[in-house]
């Protein structure tokens, strides 16, 4: 499939669209004060060695000492050994025995600062590649154990043959499974020369210096994101354009050779509608050309999504309506989890098919589409229910994550409660304050639509209540208040 790379970039914010046939397939946003710590390395200097806790206090350069735990300092293994981090347990040197205070110490951040807490560390750095995760400070070559288990021996042997006898330690990501050799040779190529600017670095920059950051959205497009099916890389801000370019030639060569810098006057995200594509992968209905459409609900657990046939109506029989909406759906489908960037347990609930050939067709079509997926996924046949249960590997936020967050009116449910609810629950309120209190009168602060109804349909249930306590019940009409919101104030 031959693709192209749209970057918008803003101080702000980096967005990045990949756009196969004129079709948005992939969407990538990465805001400036959210990118985490996770991956960067420091030269860090011990501020305060703990033996009671086993740990030490590393400042870092930020506004809280960071954390270094006894079982996050590496420490070489005997040949053959997986790395320290890989093992459960083995017998621990005392921290007071490894760091001393004012030491200066090279760490990579694990965990992220969270509220009062300061950022985790570890000594033993690890440097990520596309395919690849280069562990300098070991020789132990793995391949992820999400591969299975009868095609490790042969992948590691690969890699053996690539790394030669330069050395180093390498792990296999999940992603590497089908790498060609060229490809893995150029990924440990540039985690050779990555490693080799993070010590050089570390020689002339004092303690509590940053040496190496992980790549940026913008320089995670050329190592992740091109494709032999990649023709441009098309970004509109002339100075990100510079470092990008600077940044290909010395890492990427052949992907650097297809950056683009976009002058045109509308803006770059605006060639292919790519705003109202954000604005619909946001939403839970999905229209299909057909006339069918999906609906798409993600919750904490899992995502469901749901096939139907709307008013399609065009094809000879009902059951050929069905097929031919199935099939459009596994393709929509398929592009959606990609848009969305929905990952975890998936459920889809195809409309029944009475016909096998039917299932098989639909089952191959949506199998050849989740294919085409950089991420990794997994697709079973259909179940006694007629549902097709899939994984697709969590990678980072999902875009409705990354860009929502739950509606302060109805509490991420979904749903609110109807204006008559809230009434009756206003009522039944108002009778509990009225055998606790006794106030010369009630006011009951509300929703235009909730005090409408009181004043009309619900009027009567209002005076008898008034009636029943004894005392005047007042509305007053608050634009501002969700449905479900109100007061009941004692005067």
């Amino acid at each position: 499939m031959l693709q192209d790379i749209l970057i918008n970039w803003s101080p702000q914010e980096t967005r990045v669209a990949v756009v196969e046939n004129g079709a948005v397939q992939e969407l990538h946003v990465e805001r400036t004060l959210e990118r985490g710590l996770v991956g960067n390395v420091y030269l860090g200097k011990v501020a305060r060695v703990l033996p009671g806790m086993q740990s030490a206090f590393i400042d870092i350069g930020l506004e809280r000492a960071a954390f270094l735990h006894v079982a996050d300092v590496w420490h070489r293994q005997p040949e053959g050994e997986p790395p320290a981090f890989a093992r459960n347990s083995q017998p621990q040197v005392p921290i007071e025995k490894q760091v001393f205070e004012g030491q200066s110490l090279m760490v990579q951040v694990i965990k992220d600062p969270i509220g009062t807490k300061g950022a985790r560390l570890s000594t033993q750095i690890s440097i990520a590649g596309r395919l690849l995760v280069f562990l300098p400070q070991d020789d132990h070559l793995g391949v992820s154990q999400k591969i299975p288990a009868e095609q490790r021996d042969a992948l590691r042997t690969r890699l053996q043959a690539l790394v030669g006898a330069q050395g180093g330690g390498f792990i296999l990501r999940t992603n590497g499974e089908d790498a060609t050799d060229t490809e893995l040779a150029e990924d440990i190529a540039y985690l050779r020369k990555t490693w080799a600017r993070v010590r050089e670095t570390a020689t002339r920059l004092p303690a509590t210096s940053l040496l190496h950051q992980d790549l940026s959205l913008l320089q995670r497009v050329l190592r992740d994101l091109v494709s032999e099916g990649t023709q441009t890389i098309r970004i509109d801000s002339h100075e990100q354009f510079t470092h990008l370019q600077a940044f290909g030639r010395e890492f990427m060569p052949s992907a650097a050779e297809r950056l683009q810098l976009y002058k045109g006057e509308r803006p770059i995200f605006d060639l292919y509608s790519i705003d109202d594509e954000i604005a619909k992968a946001l939403g839970r209905r999905v229209e299909l050309k057909s006339g069918g459409y999906l609906i798409v609900d993600q919750t904490e657990a899992l995502t469901t999504v749901d096939v139907n046939t709307g008013g399609f109506v065009g094809a000879r029989n009902f059951d050929e309506t069905i097929f031919k909406t199935n099939l459009e759906a596994a393709q929509a489908i398929a592009r959606q989890l990609r848009l969305r960037n929905l990952g975890g347990i998936i459920i889809v609930d195809f409309i029944d098919m009475g016909r096998q050939d039917h299932r098989d067709a639909v089952l191959a079509e949506f199998r050849k589409q989740l294919s085409r997926d950089r991420v990794k996924t997994m697709a079973g046949g259909f179940s006694q229910l007629g549902l097709l249960e899939m994984t697709r590997k969590r990678t980072r936020e999902s875009l409705a994550h990354m860009l929502c967050e739950p509606c302060a009116a109805c509490q991420g449910k979904g749903t609110v409660k109807t204006a008559r609810s809230v009434a009756y629950d206003i009522l039944r309120e108002i009778l509990r304050e009225a055998r606790q209190f006794d106030p010369r009168e009630y006011r009951v602060v509300a929703s235009p639509k909730v005090v409408e109804l009181f004043l009309d349909e619900e009027s009567q249930h209002l005076a008898g209540l008034s009636d029943f306590i004894g005392k005047p019940i007042s509305l007053q009409s608050e634009s501002a208040m969700g449905q479900e919101q109100y007061d009941i104030v004692l005067l």
